[in-house]
């Protein structure tokens, strides 16, 4: 085992990834799991292995899984061994076995984790004592706020927030610039919020907006959530139609048909499309409007503006609409109707688009023979090929296919395998994490050369 490869395993979701690892969790191949966790050293694996054992009261043998990847000084490991002896009734154990020294105290991922684990075991002023220093993090003020809920301790958390939100909208010019935590604003209000103080809420963080004192747009998008929520459309509709219309006239729209005024949410934003300078950002929310009316044709022509657009352009989620309202046809006739030009611009999207909705149609040999005009090396091919074989129930000529393909990832031929209930010849299959790793490397590699000595990496 290498802490090396299974850091770079975290970082990338390599080796046996997450994705495949809740394909054989939900295929109940626990055994498979521990099996892979002690044999292969897959992180992910063992870490599904040990929850998973924990539950079904195999505590002992979840810290077994564990125990090997603690030895290697795999610091997530620590932390998955604590989480089992908590579901154990082990409680001071686990608190122990994650407890902080001083240089863990001044790392705000270490106290996040072991706040977490304190406030389960309903020690919760420790948890906030913890997660104090670190509060000018905004993951670790959103931390705090999470775990109070529900506890009884908003003036407390909302004593920790004020000097941090009067921060924010007192920051002026250069001040502004990177400022954190930069959502002390909206937490405040949710705080507000939740402890019954609506009234309280809106107005401060009306007045925040109404004098532009806040940093982020988030912040904007949450006192219209906020307004949504209670339905306050008097302060909505200002907001909506005001400078901030861009980001928040759909929330007022929203509103509204919430309300049942649907047909004056429409008007609205027909409006919005027909006069501003920039209509494009306003047109989605009316297609959604509209598809959830059921007028699809109205739909499709709101975003038929966009649909050779190079930014901003809508044709995609025109395509997923149709699709959600089973109109397949509908959408391979608006792919057909793209130009020469736009397919060769979006050739492997395009491409890609076809075959499945070919394929979700049932036309799979239609589908077979319109992907055997492409380019073979055209990129998503094969797994498109793949898929529509399998969905014809030739399994075995689209494993032929997907292991044919050098450039493609393992995971596509594991995936195939695991749902068609062969995990462990799946898993069988798979390179180990080193010889990954290594691939990975090789081809950073060859991507350095490609891009020169005195080129950037990104």
């Amino acid at each position: 085992m290498n802490i090396d490869d299974l850091e770079w395993q975290s970082r990338t979701l390599g080796g046996i990834s997450p994705r495949l690892v809740t394909m054989l969790v939900d295929r109940g191949e626990v055994e498979l799991l521990v099996q892979a966790a002690s044999e292969r050293g897959e992180w992910f694996c063992a870490q599904a292995a040990a929850r998973e054992l924990s539950r079904a009261g195999e505590a002992e043998r979840a810290l077994d899984v564990l125990e090997p990847f603690i030895e290697a000084g795999w610091n997530r490991a620590r932390l998955e061994r604590a989480e089992v002896l908590f579901e154990a009734g082990r409680v001071q154990q686990a608190l122990d076995a994650v407890r902080p020294d001083e240089e863990g105290l001044a790392s705000e991922w270490v106290c996040h984790d072991f706040a977490e684990l304190l406030a389960k075991a309903g020690r919760l002023d420790e948890a906030i004592t913890v997660l104090t220093p670190h509060l000018d993090r905004e993951w670790i003020l959103s931390t705090l706020v999470e775990l109070t809920e529900s506890q009884g301790r908003d003036e407390q958390v909302l004593e920790l927030i004020a000097p941090r939100a009067q921060r924010a909208r007192s920051a002026r010019g250069e001040e502004r610039r990177g400022l954190n935590p930069s959502n002390a604003q909206d937490l405040q209000a949710q705080v507000l919020e939740r402890a019954g103080r609506v009234d309280e809420a809106v107005r401060i963080l009306g007045a925040d907006i109404a004098a532009g004192h806040f940093v982020v747009q988030n912040t904007l998008i949450a006192y219209a959530e906020l307004l949504r929520r209670h339905g306050c459309l008097g302060e909505l509709r200002v907001l909506g139609t005001g400078e901030g219309a861009g980001e928040t006239l759909a929330f007022y729209a929203r509103a509204l048909e919430d309300d049942g005024q649907a047909d004056e949410a429409e008007a609205v934003l027909r409006r919005f499309i027909a006069a501003a300078e920039y209509p494009d950002q306003f047109r989605w929310p009316l297609i959604e409007l509209l598809g959830r009316q059921g007028r699809i044709e109205e739909a499709v022509e709101v975003g038929r503006p966009t649909f050779d657009y190079h930014d901003a352009c809508l044709f995609e989620g025109i395509i997923h609409l149709l699709h959600e309202a089973g109109r397949l046809d509908d959408a391979l006739t608006l792919l057909d109707e793209r130009s020469a030009e736009f397919v060769e611009e979006h050739s492997s999207w395009f491409s890609s688009n076809r075959i499945w909705l070919l394929g979700e149609a049932g036309r799979h040999e239609g589908a077979l023979a319109y992907a055997e005009t492409l380019p073979p090396d055209m990129y998503g091919l094969t797994v498109s090929k793949a898929w529509i074989l399998e969905e014809m129930g030739r399994l075995e000529e689209a494993l032929t296919l997907l292991r044919a393909d050098t450039e493609l990832r393992p995971s596509e031929v594991a995936e195939l395998l695991i749902r068609h209930g062969r995990a462990a010849e799946a898993i069988a299959g798979m390179p180990s994490l080193a010889e990954q790793h290594a691939a990975s490397r090789r081809r950073d590699a060859v991507m350095q050369a490609d891009r020169g000595p005195d080129d950037p990496p990104f």
